[in-house]
Parts: C-alpha cells; sequence; structure tokens
C-alpha cells in the first residue's frame, strides 16, 4: 500500500471529516493506493461499547484514588443499567435500532445524571408525534453523561469533536506539547494507538500520512505518529490540513520532525504525488511541493515551481471507500432544526468552488491560497461527481464546504440537477449578497436545497462597512426572508468584538438579531468571539483598525491567532454569556420579548434600534426584477390547453384557458386565444430540459415576431395579473 491517510480523533461522529476521502479520491487518478480510515469514529465506537464500558468502569475501580464528585458516582453505582442500553443505544443511533426510540423516549429506559437535570420540555421542542427526534436528544444526553464521567475520572482532554483542544490552540511554542507526548498514553491514547497499530498492520503503507483539521485533532496526530516512527521506523510520516495551513507556516522548532518526516500545506493533492514520487526514488528532493523536512538538523521548506497544482475539474471525484459509513452516529444536542444538521445524519462532502469568490473580508485569512485562489467547478462536473458518489454511499444527502458558495453556479447546480432529475438533500456556506433573490430561492429549494449557512457577522452597518463584508444588515434581512419564504433553513454566523465594537453597537447587533428570529427570518445561530489572526488584514495592519496586537516573540511552533487589545471597543468578554444565553433562547423561540439587559448580569446601554426595523426593511422590499437581461425558468408542469367561446358586450371572441396543476393545487388562467397559445408553446421551452435559458429581451422578440404585439405590448403582458400567478415562472 503506497498511503495509510487518517484523521485523526476526533471531529464529528455522524459524517466523515471530507480530507482524506479528497485526498484518497485524487490518488486514484494518479494510480497511486491508498487506504483510509476515520480513527476518530473507531476510537468512539470501541469505547461506547458494552465492552469498552466494562473496561473503562474496570480501569475507573483501580486506578482513580480521588475523590469524584455526586454526578461521576452517581453514573458509576448505575453502570449496570448502562451496561445493559450501550450497545442498543449506539446502534439506534447508526439507524439500526429505530423501534428502540419507543423506549428511550420513556423517563425509565435510560439512566439518567447531570445532562438530564437541563433536559427541554420534550413535548413542546419536538412534538407529540416527534419520536425519533426525540429519542435521539435523550440518547444524546446519555452518552454526554458518560463523556462527564470520562472527563472527570479518565481523561481531562477528552470530548467527542476535539480531543486536547487546549495543547494545540496558540501554542506558539511546541514545548507543552512535547512535554505531554514525553508521558505515558492515557487510557484514550491507548485505545487509538491499538486501533491504529491494527491498521498499520493489515497495510503497510509507505507513507503514513494525517490530516489534521483543527487544533482538537492535533495532540493525538502527534501521539499516532510518535508510535509509528517508534514502532514502524521505516514508514514516513506526513501531516497536512487545515491546522498546518494556517498554524504552521513558519514552522522552526526541529522537535516536530521527531514525529513527522514531511508536513505540506495548503492543497494536498500535487504535494501527496510528489511524496510519493520521492519516497520512490523517483525524484529529487527539489522536486516536493509545499513541504517541510529536516535537512542538516534543521527544518527545510521546499516547493518546486517546476510541478503547478492541478485544476479542481482533475483531482477526481472524492472517494468513500473504507470508511464505515453505517456506523457513523446521529446526535441532536439541540431542539432546533437548523443547528441539528452539524451533527444529524449522513452527509456526503463536496466542494462548489475552491477559494471565496470575494475574498475581501477583513477577519479572514485572505491572504493564504485555500480563501484567495478562486476555481469554481462546472455544474455539469459537480453533478457527475454528485451521482458517482451516491453510487458510492447510497447517501443522497450533501453538504457542500465551500467557503462562500457563489451564487450564479448555485443557479446552474440546480437547473443541473432538476435537468437530471436528481432527488438529492443538501446544504451549505453563502454570503447574503442580494443576488439571492426570491425566484433564486425557489429555484435551490426546487433542486434539494434545505439549508444555508452564511455570516451576519457583527449586525451593524459600521462594522460591516469595516468588515468589508459587502452586505448591509438591512439586505441581509432581505435574502434571509427570501430563503425563508423559499423553505430553506438560515443559520448565522454572529461575531462580537471586532475592533473598536462599542458596547452599544454591541447591544444593538444583539437587537437586530432578535428582530430577526422574532420576524422568523433567521431559525439558528452562533455567536463567537472575534479573533486576530495572522493571515487576515487586521492581523497583518493592527494599526490600522484601531487594535494593538502583541505578538509573542521567537515563534518556532503554531503562529496563528495573535492576542491585542482595543483601547475604543468595550470589554468584549463581559457580553460572552449574555449573548450566547439568549441566542439559545431565541433559537427556541423563547424569550423573544425580553429586555435585553435581561441577558446580561452588569449594566448595559439601551438599543438604538427602531422596535420595528426589521420588519420595515422586510415590508418595503421585495420588487421584481423587470431587467431584459433577467434569465426565465419554467419549473411547473406544462398545461393543458382550451379554447372557448366567451362573449363581453354583445361581442363574442376566443380565450385560451390554460389549466396547470402544481404540488398542492390546480388553477386556471384566461388569455386571448393567440397569446394562450403562443404561452403554451413557449412554456416548454423554458424548463430545465432546455440547454438554453431565455432572457425576457429574448422572449419579448419570440413575442414580437408572433405577431402579438398588435394585440398588446409585451410588458403589459408579461406584467398582468395573469401571467404574476404563474408560480412556477422563476426570474433569475
Amino acid at each position: 500500500m503506497d498511503f495509510f491517510i487518517t484523521t485523526p480523533p476526533f471531529t464529528q461522529l455522524n459524517t466523515p471529516y471530507p480530507a482524506t476521502a479528497y485526498l484518497k479520491g485524487f490518488l486514484n487518478t494518479r494510480g497511486i493506493t491508498a487506504t483510509q480510515a476515520d480513527l476518530g469514529i473507531s476510537v468512539i465506537l470501541r469505547l461506547f461499547s458494552q465492552s469498552g464500558l466494562k473496561d473503562l468502569f474496570a480501569w475507573i475501580d483501580n486506578n482513580v484514588n480521588k475523590a469524584l464528585s455526586d454526578n461521576a458516582l452517581r453514573i458509576l453505582n448505575l453502570r449496570r443499567y448502562y451496561l445493559e442500553t450501550i450497545d442498543a443505544v449506539i446502534l439506534f443511533l447508526q439507524g439500526k435500532n429505530a423501534t428502540l426510540a419507543n423506549l428511550l423516549a420513556t423517563e425509565d429506559y435510560l439512566p439518567r445524571a447531570a445532562r438530564f437535570a437541563q433536559l427541554e420540555d420534550l413535548e413542546w421542542a419536538f412534538g407529540s408525534m416527534g419520536i425519533q427526534d426525540k429519542a435521539k436528544h435523550i440518547a444524546t444526553l446519555y452518552l454526554e453523561d458518560i463523556s462527564d464521567l470520562i472527563i472527570e475520572a479518565v481523561d481531562a482532554h477528552f470530548g467527542f469533536s476535539r480531543y486536547a483542544e487546549r495543547l494545540g490552540r496558540c501554542a506558539n511554542s511546541f514545548d507543552e506539547l512535547y512535554e505531554s507526548l514525553q508521558a505515558e498514553p492515557t487510557y484514550i491514547d491507548k485505545i487509538h494507538i491499538e486501533i491504529l497499530d491494527s491498521y498499520i498492520t493489515d497495510n503497510q503503507p509507505l507513507i503514513f500520512a494525517q490530516s489534521v483539521p483543527f487544533p482538537g485533532n492535533l495532540y493525538s496526530a502527534f501521539r499516532a505518529a510518535q508510535y509509528v516512527k517508534a514502532k514502524y521506523p521505516n514508514i514516513k510520516t506526513a501531516m497536512g490540513g487545515g491546522f498546518p495551513n494556517t498554524e504552521l507556516r513558519s514552522l522552526s522548532d526541529a522537535r516536530v520532525m521527531e514525529f513527522f518526516d514531511f508536513i505540506t500545506l495548503d492543497d494536498g493533492e500535487r504535494p501527496m504525488e510528489q511524496l510519493f514520487l520521492y519516497c520512490k526514488n523517483i525524484i529529487p528532493q527539489t522536486e516536493l511541493k509545499r513541504t517541510f523536512l529536516l535537512h542538516d538538523g534543521e527544518i527545510k521548506y521546499i516547493t518546486s515551481a517546476n510541478c503547478n497544482d492541478y485544476p479542481q475539474a482533475e483531482v477526481g471525484t472524492p472517494d468513500y471507500t473504507g470508511l464505515p459509513l453505517d456506523k457513523y452516529i446521529s446526535v441532536i444536542e439541540l431542539a432546533n432544526p437548523m443547528h441539528r444538521l452539524w451533527s444529524d445524519g449522513r452527509w456526503n462532502k463536496l466542494t462548489m468552488a475552491h477559494g471565496c469568490y470575494w475574498g475581501k473580508c477583513t477577519f479572514c485569512d485572505i491572504s493564504l491560497d485555500y480563501i484567495k485562489v478562486y476555481e469554481p467547478i462546472a455544474a455539469q462536473i459537480l453533478c457527475d461527481r454528485i451521482e458517482e458518489m451516491i453510487a458510492q454511499t447510497g447517501e443522497y444527502g450533501f453538504h457542500f464546504v465551500d467557503e462562500a458558495a457563489p451564487p450564479a453556479l448555485m443557479r446552474a447546480l440546480s437547473i443541473e440537477i432538476l435537468r437530471r432529475g436528481l432527488v438529492v438533500s443538501w446544504w451549505t456556506n453563502i454570503r447574503f449578497e442580494k443576488n439571492f433573490t426570491a425566484d433564486l430561492c425557489r429555484l435551490l429549494k426546487a433542486a434539494g436545497c434545505v439549508a444555508v449557512s452564511g455570516g451576519l457577522e457583527v449586525a451593524s452597518d459600521r462594522l460591516l462597512e469595516l468588515i468589508q463584508k459587502g452586505v448591509t444588515v438591512a439586505q441581509v434581512a432581505e435574502v434571509t426572508r427570501n430563503f425563508t419564504e423559499a423553505g430553506i433553513m438560515v443559520h448565522a454566523y454572529l461575531m462580537y468584538g471586532f475592533p473598536t465594537q462599542t458596547a452599544q453597537e454591541t447591544v444593538d447587533s444583539l437587537e437586530m438579531v432578535r428582530q430577526m428570529f422574532a420576524e422568523g427570518i433567521l431559525q439558528s445561530g452562533f455567536w463567537h468571539q472575534f479573533a486576530m489572526t495572522a493571515h487576515s488584514p487586521v492581523g497583518i495592519s493592527p494599526e490600522k483598525f484601531g487594535v494593538q496586537a502583541h505578538r509573542a516573540t521567537d515563534i518556532r511552533f503554531a503562529d496563528n491567532d495573535i492576542l491585542h487589545s482595543d483601547p475604543q471597543g468595550a470589554e468584549h468578554e463581559l457580553f460572552s454569556y449574555g449573548l450566547k444565553k439568549s441566542l439559545f433562547n431565541f433559537m427556541h423561540g423563547v424569550e423573544l420579548d425580553a429586555p435585553l439587559s435581561s441577558w446580561f448580569d452588569f449594566k448595559v446601554p439601551r438599543t438604538t434600534i427602531a422596535p420595528n426595523y426589521i420588519a420595515n426593511v422586510l415590508r418595503l422590499s421585495g420588487l421584481p426584477n423587470l431587467r431584459p437581461t433577467v434569465k426565465i425558468l419554467w419549473l411547473g408542469t406544462l398545461p393543458t390547453l382550451k379554447i372557448s367561446q366567451k362573449t363581453k358586450r354583445n361581442r363574442s371572441f376566443e380565450v385560451a384557458t390554460l389549466s396547470f396543476h402544481d404540488k398542492k393545487a390546480s388553477y386556471n388562467i384566461d388569455l386571448p386565444k393567440a397569446a394562450g397559445e403562443w404561452l403554451a408553446q413557449l412554456l416548454p421551452r423554458l424548463t430545465p430540459a432546455n440547454p438554453k435559458l431565455y432572457t425576457v429581451g429574448e422572449i419579448k422578440q419570440l413575442y414580437e415576431e408572433a405577431g402579438l404585439e398588435a394585440e398588446e405590448e409585451f410588458e403589459l403582458f408579461w406584467h398582468n395579473k395573469p401571467m404574476n400567478t404563474l408560480a412556477g415562472l422563476l426570474r433569475l
């Protein structure tokens, strides 16, 4: 085997992190053999099993001498019930034991510890018929109880979606992580290493490569590489992924190379191919691509100018072969239908476009290639990959993991999905820009889009301009309304603590968010505090944004997050708890009328935002686009045509009645005979089956060529009441 590619513990429980599947798909195109594994889900399934819990409880009995909390002692005293139920619960969360929901939803089936103390009113949250979701939520709390025991008694670094994250975050020095790796492996480490060893033994790879997306994967990656270097010295070890891409660009601590032979940056396809060729002695070291290695005792960075990155159209279809797709577990942490998408259900991961088409946000790493280099993929190629992945995985859900999916490509992809008759569900990340009109949102919905997430960020026009987000709060409100009315859920990423943000602006931002939830145009959100990063415009030139950077000296390991002070801004940390608590309630439709001051335990200014600001924005917006360059698409069924004679004021004339049937109802429109016959002949040319999209101007020309202008001007015909009732007619 040429490559063994893994994602170290822990990322997600419900679906694989896509990096290894992307790389395996590419290596397939080059004839390079690779196997892959998600060691995170492997460790979780080993730990959360009857045999795993037996070992865990026994280890605690024999090794823990400190006093434990009442909660931990309760779980230990209830171990019999945990052992009896754990395998059934995991099977249920894997979608293999659906009837267990009836037991899980009762109050006396699962043992309950501290997590259940904050259990919501489940009848209110899930309704009387939502038993599967209710059961998933209860099962999630049950697993979190066991997780709390592990954190307290076994391994303080444990977490379902991160492990030892603190050791990787803001780690300018390698000292603390290096010291941790000299200690004996933890209980979780030993499970991880045992599973890893079985893969290495079975595959005997030339190169053991790990994709490390987050700080919470870093410790496990080093621990795995340490083990492989010690036991299998002939195997080369490599690391790439989101963490080194952003954090290790100026790496100089040679101790890191005690664990890794190679660390690659940015897109992994070409660096992986060059690594393979180098390790096979086919190319010299100078032909490596974006790769760190140890040379004469010092870290050296090599990137050949002779080999370019592959176009996105040539990197292949992600290949999930070898990942246990039927063993991932779906959990529901919050009773919120949008928020659950991150943790519930198996989603195939794809990318519509490499990089970001906007690329201007001042808090973002726009100087790095993963943002800066924008390259969209043709809609036809995307649909080919969708069909390949459906055939491969049996899954019809897709999460497009773009930085910001471009509206024009989303439109083209949606039309291609409809043209091919694909039935898929998908969601993605966007900018709340004006091109997301009501009709475009209806098209996206028809093509299977169920949700979007995007950055509202600071919800303040002054700060949005400082961020160079390219949107206003009013514009965001209009776009989120368009998505919501089309039946697409909306999640907003929210930021506080941007440079120079005042307490007044923070409260006003919260009021904007409150009104958007009250109007029903947001379904979910998440507040995070601004972090200054080294590769963003703010990090590169903090003085331009009124803040002072406090950079560490002699940075030899991770260099991304920068400590800073904001002399002009508020004490941003004070607002953290109140913002998050209020948002939690807003997402559940609770306390939307509560005074903003009630969310904080300190005095805050009154909001300056009018209480009906968002309502007025929505009332004044929404006029249709009437430009002649607007493209027209017909999504409805084709009508039946009936000609009848009518008399009005002693004058007889023929009327064309077009009968339409949509999914909910049937309706008719009456037009003059010639216009009705022309429209009946036009609509088939406007469907997704036709590769050409007609503009309003081109349709007007067809109207005139049919000699209809003499009866009624095109503009009067096109914008009359009958035409406005055609729900399937989209202006894009």
